[in-house]
């Protein structure tokens, strides 16, 4: 019989479920691992964007995706939720463990994945709504029958906007500048209390102050959440990643195919890395 949407989470969230069949990989401790991505090949259409990469993510750390465009580092990183589904065409082969369960399975509701493991953009995207109802919006979706004002308070707080907002709550979200909206979208983000958050170059669009905030609220972040980063700034990698892999495109048949290139803690790759291939990105030879 097929499980439900609410069967499904239950599974999804089960402290006590077993933890992903990784093998080791740079040396990680395999039971730290709460979330391990075997992405073997993604295509979208006839198109094959990745291949041959294993990213195990770790539990309470940073782990950053670093690499050229088009190597497929985002494509994997919204694969970790099923935020390519959405994409006409888009196929996954391959399995993603979270505690236990593969969420490609085809009991799993995508709908409960992305409850537990949430997603902020590269463009800061609040909705043009009161900054009270962006943060409320993903509990309101999901039936919350608690105290509404504590669990936006507490999001907001989480993301380090609360003393700048607490007076003006009633605004809309796009009247904030952009850093301030980057940081709501991180409060929307954790106002559901996911297990893992996944950030796709969230300091793209935003000054070197607005940078420096993203980037301390990460850090702190970590602390109750578990985070995936993909960045095009390797000295962002360095600053706020543990863990960081490397992706790289093939075009050795004549097509522009993703696949990872090397993965380890972030100062043991930046320093001295294994592979020429990471070596020649790291020294600028090639972007």
């Amino acid at each position: 019989m097929e499980a439900t949407a609410t069967e499904t989470t239950a599974e999804i969230t089960t402290e006590a479920a077993a933890q992903s069949t990784v093998t080791s990989i740079a040396g990680l401790d395999t039971e730290a691992i709460t979330l391990d991505c075997q992405a073997e090949k993604i295509f979208y259409g006839d198109f094959l964007a990745v291949r041959d990469s294993h990213v195990p993510i770790v539990r309470n750390q940073i782990t950053g995706f670093i690499g050229p465009s088009g190597c497929g580092k985002s494509t994997v990183l919204k694969s970790i939720n099923r935020m390519n589904d959405l994409i006409p065409g888009f196929r996954f082969m391959g399995k993603v463990h979270f505690h236990g369960m593969d969420i490609y399975d085809k009991k799993v509701d995508p709908v409960a994945v992305r409850r537990n493991i949430g997603m902020v953009f590269q463009q800061p995207n609040p909705f043009s709504m009161s900054i009270y109802e962006n943060v409320a919006f993903g509990l309101r979706l999901n039936r919350f029958k608690g105290n509404m004002d504590e669990k936006v308070e507490k999001a907001l707080r989480g993301a380090a906007l609360w003393d700048e907002v607490k007076d003006k709550l009633k605004n809309n979200g796009l009247s904030l500048s952009g850093g301030q909206q980057q940081r709501l979208c991180i409060a929307r983000a954790i106002a559901t209390e996911p297990r893992v958050l996944l950030m796709d170059e969230p300091c793209s669009a935003l000054d070197p102050i607005a940078t420096r905030q993203i980037e301390e609220l990460m850090v702190q972040l970590k602390e109750r959440f578990t985070v995936a980063i993909v960045t095009h700034n390797m000295q962002q990698a360095m600053r706020v990643a543990d863990q960081t892999a490397f992706f790289a495109v093939d075009i050795s048949r004549g097509g522009r195919t993703g696949y990872l290139v090397e993965m380890g803690a972030t100062k043991e790759l930046f320093e001295n890395p294994q592979e020429q291939l990471t070596k020649e990105y790291l020294h600028g030879e090639f972007s």
